[in-house]
């Protein structure tokens, strides 16, 4: 989705009585700070990441410390996404801890055991180049690697405890890359999220692929995608066992380039709820975003390119509207309004309650 550079920003829209009150988090891509605000989206809090750090994004956990994704810029792999640093700073932004490990992209879940787990990029073996299927090489170059992904669960002091590697259990027959994308990685996970049951939820952006990895096997058990979701982001389990994704759509097979959110019943493998822009180019984001099931049943969703936070009914009525005031350098624009992803809290929940 584009936007108008002199358009309103700050809260656009705010049906009170139909929209879920409480708390939003967000980073703007190329910022130091990670803001709290209300819903008149006034900023209530704010953390400052340390440098050289910069921080990709954050989420709130249950102790009301922040949990930053952050990069330096040093990474030996710099596609989107990437950054070397788990940084956990209290409500007053003083560090708590730090997780380093220069591989790590994109993503990162505190399982319900205390660990966490990230996500890394690793050189896939020298017969990859050849069994990797898909992609397209630019004119005049010759691959010599192709990158893949792996899990490491992580104590809090650090250490590894159970890994997974893309290259031993997905399959070059069926994990094939987008034709419009290039062929320096495989599968490009975004995402990763514990099941109820333990298993792990995962999304492959390159292969338009949300899987679940059999947590004791590491085998994939339930894959959903290629055909029917592009490029999509941030899969999330909800209470009824569905799952909630938001479906980028940037190279959509058919019927043009759109974003949607949509609710999977993973049984049957049918959409079961879909929520579209209206007209449907008003939610349109080529990558990051997201999007979360909130308690009244309405979903609030990141409009990630363009910086634009909705909350949406089950009916898919547009009650609250949030536009990222500030703009950045990213990624070689000269400024932006983006948003990797946004988290709402209730002010009486752990993250926040007796904070404000």
């Amino acid at each position: 989705m584009g936007y108008p550079i002199y358009a309103s920003t700050g809260l656009t829209h705010h049906d009170k009585s139909k929209a879920f009150q409480g708390v939003t988090i967000y980073t703007p891509l190329g910022s130091e700070d990670t803001y709290l605000i209300d819903m008149q989206g006034k900023i209530i809090h704010t953390w400052t990441t340390p440098a050289p750090l910069k921080p990709f994004y954050g989420f709130l956990r249950d102790n009301g410390n922040l949990s930053l994704h952050c990069f330096t810029g040093d990474e030996p792999f710099q596609g989107g996404g990437f950054g070397g640093t788990i940084l956990e700073l209290n409500w007053d932004g003083h560090e708590v801890s730090r997780y380093v490990n220069p591989a790590m992209h994109h993503d990162r879940e505190y399982l319900r055991n205390g660990n966490m787990m990230v996500i890394g990029w690793e050189p896939l073996p020298a017969e990859f180049l050849t069994t990797v299927q898909g992609g397209t090489t630019p004119e005049g170059e010759t691959p010599t690697e192709i990158l893949g992904d792996y899990l490491y669960e992580v104590t809090p002091k650090g250490d590894v405890v159970w890994e997974w590697h893309g290259s031993d259990k997905l399959d070059t027959n069926i994990d094939i890359i987008c034709p419009l994308d290039g062929r320096h990685e495989w599968t490009h996970c975004n995402s990763v999220a514990e099941m109820g049951d333990g298993n792990i939820l995962l999304s492959f952006r390159s292969t338009s692929t949300v899987l679940i990895l059999d947590k004791a096997t590491g085998n994939v058990t339930w894959r959903f995608g290629p055909g029917v979701l592009s490029h999509q982001h941030n899969p999330t389990p909800l209470p009824n066992g569905n799952i909630l994704i938001f479906d980028n759509g940037e190279h959509r097979v058919r019927g043009g380039s759109y974003s949607r959110v949509v609710e999977v019943d993973p049984k049957t493998n049918e959409i079961v709820w879909q929520y579209r822009g209206k007209p449907s180019l008003s939610l349109f984001s080529t990558g990051i975003s997201g999007a979360q099931r909130l308690p009244n049943g309405n979903t609030l969703i990141c409009d990630g390119r363009s910086g634009i936070l909705i909350e949406v009914t089950s009916d898919g009525e547009l009650v609250w509207e949030f536009v990222n005031p500030e703009t950045f350098p990213w990624r070689g624009e000269t400024g932006t309004r983006a948003i990797f992803r946004a988290q709402r809290y209730t002010v009486d929940g752990p993250e926040v309650k007796g904070r404000l």
